[in-house]
């Protein structure tokens, strides 16, 4: 933990603003060192108090016998940036600024006050978390520089999850409902305006914390990419899994997000890809950034995610397959022999295909899942357990079937959740170590997440350890240019790009010897680098069948582009191609993201439907044929109502040859839109009909 140390595990800190009142902002922080055990030097700084919950007080930084490594403002407004000054003229390693009224709601006078801070701060080499920030808490070191409430009726309560936030109260909310859970924290830390040290920086150092299993993010924005890809990588390497919760899916959100951290707001769809690209799990919400937190903890390595079901209610048994089905989780067929063994166990009214419905049965033998999970777990389709007890009471040994729960889970190593309402019988299984869930639901839900994001995990790994194309760096342009379309088509077909067989012709004569070389019927086109759409100025034509007509409607395309006061570049002359769905493939340059690849359905309804799945480049062609599985008109891809498939080969092969070119810096593609690209049966491609390209 040597980046960021004196932020994470300081020698000693500094209170500006230090208060007796455990209550004030200025009295938490000093309060929470002495409480949860900080080893190092405390230095309450107050001109009016000789002393402050029991520490000898300072009047000004300079009077302290040494310079801290870290000093917790805890003053208002700009006697916060006069603090921060002071803090770098005395050689103070990071200070954490809690002051707000800065660039969360003043973007423009509020932000060049953080600038005046962090210049201030890196001309001597300081460090800033904040401003706006509720603090940091290392319980693992006691270094809690925050004045958070809830921390005031914790006991030490170090754990092994980390939970990052740009949000104060998002930083610690997540923390009271692992509490619940009797999950204890490591680190909470929350960055506010990220003017300095960013949540991304800051979870680069904690995820070096050998100690941490499981790091938790709460996002508002995401300004750059540099430090979350950096922690990615971290994490990958020590198989520690992040769980990021970004807010601003609607527009609503996005406004809101952007004047509470008063930092920009991003694409939601791209940050599903980014995440994805990097083997983070992105919660729908709270619950599900949280609701899994002890699976990951157990240390589980699966395999697959195939679930087996087993409870004493059909009716349970029936909604965990309804809930395995929605989630996209397999419900694992069980082998023959499997059913043959389990038919002698149990009874003949209970049903031993998967889900097991044991009935009443475990009404008179408690020893039933003794006796049949063992069964189970030799079945080679079985990856992961679900037991559902709804009801038990008088008659039922739940003793029994916890223990046997329990000593089943260790004796596989594999996933079991139980699922159990009432809570006398949830709390006898969670006193034997199994983690329970009120619905099958619910133990459904956080089963899948964490069984898909070990595999999103193991996806991800396996694509680094390949190698991939590195993202050059990418300048933007002060202006771009629109390719016209027949120069849009060279650049494609010069990427191996299958493109329509066409001519550009800048003469009526040439027109007719495109049309005798081409063959008729074909398509003439109107081609102007002014002109994006071309079909409501009248400048396509299909189907023109003779070589008179050809050159007639070069005459019409020529006067059309004229008229409208725009270059004339030629006509397309291009063949009538054949395909059975028109997909269109675009791509631009996200300012944050970088490339981004969008697929899907095409044709003129593409903005109506958007039927479309992302992709950051680089990606393979496994992950584009995954991104094309998405859309909603997949199942078309393989074959319906006796149609052949659609060769999806090829079109996996011209969607990563555009994430290729985006990655060229030579190629000085800001976006482009291929619409349609008509996609035919299987070995008989696809090909790019219309294109418009633009450059830097």
């Amino acid at each position: 933990m040597t980046r960021l140390k004196a932020a994470l595990d300081p020698r000693s800190v500094a209170v500006i603003g230090a208060s007796e009142n455990p209550n004030k902002v200025g009295g938490r922080p000093v309060h929470y060192l002495d409480k949860f055990g900080f080893k190092g030097k405390i230095f309450p700084i107050n001109p009016s108090r000789p002393e402050v919950q029991g520490h000898k007080c300072y009047k000004t930084l300079s009077d302290l016998p040494e310079a801290p490594d870290m000093v917790i403002v805890a003053v208002a407004g700009d006697n916060a940036i006069v603090a921060v000054e002071d803090c770098a003229a005395h050689g103070v390693k990071v200070a954490v600024v809690m002051a707000s009224g800065f660039g969360e709601v003043d973007a423009v006078a509020g932000k060049a006050k953080e600038r005046r801070m962090v210049e201030a701060a890196h001309k001597a080499g300081m460090r800033i978390v904040g401003p706006n920030s509720q603090g940091l808490a290392n319980f693992g070191t006691g270094a809690i520089a925050s004045f958070s409430t809830m921390f005031m009726d914790m006991d030490r309560a170090e754990g092994h999850v980390a939970m990052l936030s740009q949000s104060g109260a998002l930083s610690t909310v997540p923390v009271g409902f692992l509490r619940q859970r009797g999950i204890g924290v490591r680190h909470t830390h929350a960055t506010g305006n990220d003017a300095d040290i960013t949540v991304g920086e800051l979870a680069v150092a904690v995820a070096e914390d050998p100690e941490v299993k499981l790091l938790l993010l709460y996002l508002e924005s995401i300004p750059e990419t540099k430090y979350l890809e950096e922690l990615a990588s971290v994490a990958l390497a020590r198989d520690l899994p992040i769980i990021a919760l970004k807010s601003g899916r609607s527009e609503a959100g996005r406004q809101a997000a952007q004047s509470h951290t008063g930092a920009l707001a991003n694409e939601d769809r791209v940050v599903d890809a980014f995440f994805e690209q990097h083997g983070i799990w992105r919660a729908p919400d709270m619950r599900g950034l949280v609701e899994a937190t002890e699976l990951y903890l157990k240390g589980w390595k699966p395999k697959s995610r195939r679930l087996v079901a087993i409870s004493n209610s059909g009716a349970v048994c029936v909604m965990t397959a309804d809930a395995a089905t929605n989630v996209g989780m397999p419900m694992a067929k069980l082998s023959a022999e499997t059913d043959r063994k389990l038919k002698g166990i149990l009874p003949s009214f209970a049903t031993t295909t998967n889900p097991i419905d044991l009935t009443a049965a475990l009404l008179s033998n408690s020893r039933l899942f003794g006796d049949i999970l063992p069964v189970i777990a030799e079945d080679p389709a079985a990856d992961a357990f679900l037991i559902g007890v709804p009801v038990a009471g008088p008659g039922y040994d739940v003793e029994a079937f916890a223990r046997d729960a329990a000593a089943f889970g260790k004796q596989t190593g594999k996933p079991l959740v139980i699922a159990a309402t009432q809570k006398s019988v949830a709390d006898q299984f969670a006193a034997e170590g199994s983690s329970v869930f009120p619905t099958e639901t619910e133990a459904v839900t956080a089963l899948h997440q964490f069984l898909a994001h070990r595999e999103l995990m193991a996806r991800t790994k396996a694509r680094h350890a390949q190698g991939s194309k590195a993202r050059a760096p990418w300048v933007p342009a002060a202006t771009t240019t629109m390719l016209n379309e027949a120069d849009s088509l060279a650049l494609l077909a010069e990427r191996g790009v299958p493109v329509v067989a066409h001519r550009l012709c800048r003469s009526r004569a040439e027109a007719i010897a495109a049309f005798e070389t081409i063959g008729g019927p074909v398509v003439v086109k109107g081609c102007s680098a002014d002109i994006a759409h071309k079909s409501e100025l009248g400048l396509v034509k299909l189907g023109v069948a003779s070589r008179e007509e050809a050159g007639e409607v070069w005459a019409q395309m020529e006067a059309i582009i004229r008229k409208h006061g725009s270059r004339f570049d030629g006509v397309i002359v291009a063949a009538m191609a054949g395909g059975r769905r028109e997909i269109m493939i675009g791509a631009h340059r996200d300012p944050v993201f970088g490339p981004v690849v969008a697929v899907g359905d095409g044709g003129k309804y593409v903005e109506i439907f958007r039927d479309t799945a992302l992709l950051l480049p680089p990606f393979s062609k496994d992950e584009a044929k995954a991104a094309l599985q998405k859309l909603k008109i997949a199942p078309l891809f393989a074959g319906v109502r006796g149609e052949p498939p659609m060769d999806v080969e090829a079109l996996c092969d011209a969607v990563m040859r555009i994430g290729d070119l985006m990655l060229d810096p030579t190629a000085k593609v800001v976006s482009l839109d291929l619409n349609p690209v008509l996609l035919d049966s299987a070995g008989k491609g696809c090909v790019v009909v219309d294109a418009v390209v633009f450059q830097r």
